[in-house]
């Protein structure tokens, strides 16, 4: 399959089910070049990212979401942020002795977090515990005990290529018979599970679909864009320097012989403050108060 970071929309014309698929190249290499992970912590990095955009297409919203997974296992932390328009970030914790083992093994009686953060509106978290096995189990799970929408999820990483396929069943519309909608639901969900690792990592999305649903009546949408991208930036960090307060600042400074730095664990960006820079940050936030009154 040609190289490329995509999202992209599939919907089934005489039932109630659409469905997603999502591929991450350059953007998962990206991630993963910031920092030095072992093989099984990439993979399941991969999975948590192509599940984030995946979850990102199903909501409607404009701002963030981050799927967070902990655990005090060797592998405490696997986070993804994607934004509504599929800018993506991550970022893994782990122990130095941690060894190969599935997500049960690396992050055992491990919680998983949704957070929707919108740009305007109240942010939202759900949480469910990381059981089935697998990232896509738990996420399955998280649909079906939280009275959403039924959703099936399938992810497959491999430290080069992460990739996502998703079904999910939509308010009675086109079938209005609960008979006839679950067992469409059972009948496309029972073809999806044919899909092998091999192929979903392999295959580009328009041959993964006809290999699958090829008696089906189905529409490809057009693909939205991926990428990678970081939103750290000189003025967050210098915002946040400021909230510590100006004397705790100083007393940070003195203790960090006259230079502070603020690293970015997404990107490893590094932002340096002197004792110059830090009055700089208070003369203007003193300049901004005096110019509100």
């Amino acid at each position: 399959m040609a190289s490329q970071d995509i999202t992209q929309r599939f919907l089934f014309e005489n039932a109630d089910v659409r469905g997603e698929m999502v591929s991450a190249d350059q953007s998962y290499r990206e991630i993963l070049a910031k920092h030095d992970y072992p093989e099984p912590v990439k993979a399941l990095l991969g999975e948590m990212l192509a599940a984030a955009v995946l979850l990102s297409t199903t909501i409607k919203f404009d701002g963030l979401l981050i799927l967070q997974a902990k655990s005090e296992g060797p592998l405490s932390t696997l986070m993804v942020e994607c934004s509504s328009d599929q800018a993506v970030r991550g970022i893994a914790r782990y122990a130095d002795d941690l060894q190969e083992g599935n997500l049960t093994e690396l992050m055992p009686d491990g919680v998983l977090a949704i957070t929707i953060d919108p740009a305007n509106g109240q942010r939202y978290q759900g949480i469910v515990s990381l059981e089935g096995g697998s990232l896509a189990a738990a996420l399955d799970g998280y649909f079906a005990n939280s009275e959403q929408l039924p959703t099936r999820f399938r992810l497959q990483a491999d430290g080069r290529i992460a990739r996502g396929f998703l079904l999910q069943a939509l308010p009675a519309d086109r079938q209005l018979d609960p008979e006839d909608r679950a067992a469409t639901w059972q009948h496309l969900n029972v073809l999806a599970d044919t899909l092998t690792a091999e192929e979903l990592i392999g295959l580009d999305n328009a041959t993964v679909l006809h290999r699958l649903f090829h008696q089906e009546d189905l529409r490809l949408f057009d693909a939205q864009v991926v990428r990678f991208e970081c939103s750290c930036s000189a003025e967050r960090s210098s915002n946040a320097l400021v909230s510590l307060g100006k004397d705790d600042l100083l007393a940070l400074l003195q203790e960090q012989g006259g230079r502070i730095e603020v690293d970015c664990q997404f990107c490893n960006a590094r932002y340096e403050y002197d004792a110059d820079a830090i009055e700089a940050l208070f003369s203007a936030v003193d300049e901004h108060a005096r110019q509100l009154h």
